[in-house]
């Protein structure tokens, strides 16, 4: 059974109900108001003919009788006044009230209501010159009865209408209200690995609906991002991984074509152990930028940037223990203001790739000013090396593109691309600023309460 279905019969159930207590209230009101008035005119009766013929003795049995005759109101009315012994002083058209049921039916309260054969009928007690006598006094309200009967008929009808009307409506109704999930489960058939990139339309993106789209969409942005960090690793791992592997094995077909001499062996091997090194180095690259890409969420800390910044210097001078990087750093008053909030690994990791490049392509001496400005901290790594062509600056940061005049330096492409990765996490800016053969200077803008966000 689909929703539009499951909801038409369920709205349709709740009509029924609400239909179906109404009317017992409107039929229920309705009976208790016109026993009440028909009750009432009973007891009026009752007391006018205890007045006539016990108070004034006005009129005599017969005449009476004839009286009532005359101007009979209800139907199968039946009078009969006893004494405080039930017995009969007058009786008139008597059928069912016998002696029992008005002997049953006596009350010391002024009046008892009573049915008889389906009949309604009231026993209202007298004193006069006290003695007590008990007028009985019995009809069928026939107008009551076809009234209550023309209105069971008008209700039911209306019921059977108004189901019948709420079907048809909660049916439009429930497709009208689940034409957006149809629209959505279209539009999600059609999606595959290769249309990630297609999203649900949000519409308002203020009912239930629309949030669910717009839940859905940010989850295709997930999938979409790990699908494509997925293919540029694997594009970029055969294509990078391809290269020094095939040296290797050409390396060992080599030694093993023929027997040669001790050094030579020494030779080969020393080759084939720094190309390891190499492959190793660019296998790790590239999982910390898989890693990276993956991680929708990073544990930050508060961490001194200036600690992260000493730490990262000390570990590029262990690779390039000629090069002499100076670092520039005016402290605050307060040291809580070089505090944030971050990864430690991952900022080293940031900072170590920028002095590296630094020191690999410039032979002079690396500056690394630090300052602090009111809600920024600012770094500046300035090395006097090659430069980056102007032409290149905007392709500078994908995995894998170097600069056209570093072809004969040794790396992978990869640095820019993971430290621009890390900064984003850490909603940091980072601006460069190039000149051929005159040196790189590279802007690192942190905030110290920034909003965290996720690749």
């Amino acid at each position: 059974m689909n929703i539009k279905v499951r909801l038409s019969i369920q709205f349709t159930l709740i009509v029924a109900g609400i239909l179906l207590f109404f009317s017992i209230l409107v039929y229920s009101f309705s009976y208790s108001s016109q026993l009440a008035k028909f009750r009432q005119n009973l007891l009026n009766s009752a007391e006018n003919y205890a007045t006539l013929l016990i108070d004034f003795a006005v009129v005599d049995s017969s005449l009476l009788n004839r009286i009532q005759q005359s101007t009979v109101t209800w139907e199968h009315e039946e009078l009969a006044i006893t004494d405080s012994a039930f017995n009969l002083i007058y009786g008139n058209n008597i059928e069912y009230l016998s002696t029992e049921i008005m002997a049953a039916e006596s009350s010391n309260d002024d009046v008892n209501y009573f049915t008889a054969g389906g009949i309604d009928g009231l026993c209202y007690t007298h004193v006069f010159d006290g003695r007590k006598y008990y007028v009985y006094t019995l009809a069928m309200d026939m107008s009551r009865h076809e009234s209550l009967k023309e209105l069971r008929r008008i209700l039911l009808w209306s019921i059977l209408f108004s189901i019948c009307l709420s079907v048809l409506l909660s049916y439009l109704f429930a497709k009208r209200a689940i034409r957006p999930i149809s629209s959505i489960i279209k539009s999600v058939k059609e999606l595959n690995s290769v249309r990630l990139s297609h999203r649900l339309d949000e519409g308002d993106k203020r009912d239930e609906i629309a949030q669910l789209a717009v839940t859905f969409n940010e989850m295709l942005n997930d999938l979409e991002i790990a699908f494509r960090n997925q293919e540029d690793f694997v594009s970029n791992a055969s294509h990078e991984l391809r290269t020094p592997l095939s040296v290797m094995i050409s390396e060992g077909d080599y030694i093993l074509s023929h027997e040669r001499k001790k050094e030579d062996y020494l030779n080969h091997i020393t080759a084939i152990n720094n190309d390891l090194k190499k492959f190793n180095s660019l296998l790790t690259s590239l999982l910390e930028l898989a890693q990276i890409s993956k991680d929708k969420t990073v544990n930050f800390t508060r961490v001194r940037i200036d600690e992260i910044i000493f730490n990262s210097i000390y570990q590029t001078k262990i690779k390039f223990p000629d090069r002499k990087i100076i670092p520039k750093i005016s402290y605050p008053e307060n040291e809580n203001d070089l505090v944030i909030d971050g990864n430690e690994g991952l900022l080293t990791i940031a900072f170590k790739n920028l002095l590296e490049n630094a020191c690999k392509f410039s032979d002079d001496d690396i500056i690394v000013d630090f300052f602090i400005s009111g809600n920024l901290i600012k770094i500046c790594i300035q090395d006097s090396g090659i430069g980056i062509p102007q032409n290149e600056m905007e392709n500078i940061f994908r995995p894998f593109s170097r600069a056209s005049n570093v072809k004969y330096i040794g790396g992978f492409g990869i640095g820019l691309s993971l430290v621009m990765k890390i900064l984003e996490l850490h909603v940091a800016e980072m601006v460069l600023h190039s000149r051929i053969n005159e040196g790189t200077r590279c802007e690192i803008i942190f905030r110290k309460n920034p909003e965290k966000t996720s690749l």
